[in-house]
């Protein structure tokens, strides 16, 4: 009879003490994942932001209010599938594998490529004015020049270089395997196919000086030339 009420008085003591360890390291983890998502969602909303309402207010400033639509924040419908998909990706993995959210050598490599991207692109603008639009110009008009000054002297297509740069940084920053290889396949796989095209335009603008200059400046995207 002793032993017996040892040993259930014993579970009865252990028993609440099991439920106070368990809620705290659940406590504890759910702290560490709030901190986690807090600060990564967070860089990847604010990124989101600055590069949309820059993009629009730039391309106002250099080409007026009424030369300027929606397009301008480079907002397609492909665009915002593939943010959904790396936000669910970020959602389940976070709950699933929180320890791969907390790489934060690799988070914050992504956060530096994302500001790189930036003001990669962001100086491609700047540099080209009038001549830069988020639309192929597929005729000639007097305010399209052949920029070659600037970042212009070390890539031929700074913008695109900028944006693969930033889109992927997104990715890396959030610590998402799958969407950093998807993001990185169908960005290359978009301007591999949107340069030939738009550069058959150039050289129908500017002739010689356009082939000239293409063969002593790169792309700017890997392995297209």
């Amino acid at each position: 009879m002793a032993s017996y009420l040892k040993h259930f008085l014993s579970d009865k003591i252990q028993f609440p003490v099991l439920i106070i360890h368990y809620w705290a390291s659940f406590s504890e983890m759910t702290e560490l994942l709030s901190y986690t998502a807090c600060r990564q969602l967070s860089q990847m909303l604010l990124a989101i932001l600055f590069f949309h309402s820059s993009e629009y207010f730039l391309a106002i400033a250099f080409h007026g209010r009424s030369s300027v639509t929606l397009k301008s924040l480079l907002i397609s419908k492909h665009y915002v599938l593939a943010m959904i998909f790396s936000f669910l990706e970020y959602a389940i993995e976070i709950v699933l594998f929180p320890e791969l959210k907390e790489q934060w050598l690799i988070s914050d490599l992504g956060l530096a490529l994302i500001v790189i991207g930036e003001i990669i692109r962001k100086m491609a603008i700047i540099t080209a004015g009038q001549s830069f639009t988020h639309l192929i110009r597929v005729y000639h008009d007097e305010h399209h020049e052949l920029i070659t000054h600037g970042i212009y002297r070390f890539i031929r297509h700074p913008g695109y270089c900028g944006f693969l740069i930033w889109s992927v940084g997104t990715q890396i920053m959030l610590c998402n395997p799958i969407s950093t290889i998807a993001f990185a396949a169908v960005v290359w796989n978009f301007f591999a196919k949107r340069i030939p095209y738009e550069e058959y335009f150039l050289r129908q603008f500017f002739g010689a000086q356009y082939e000239e200059y293409a063969e002593q400046v790169v792309s700017g995207v890997p392995f297209v030339n």
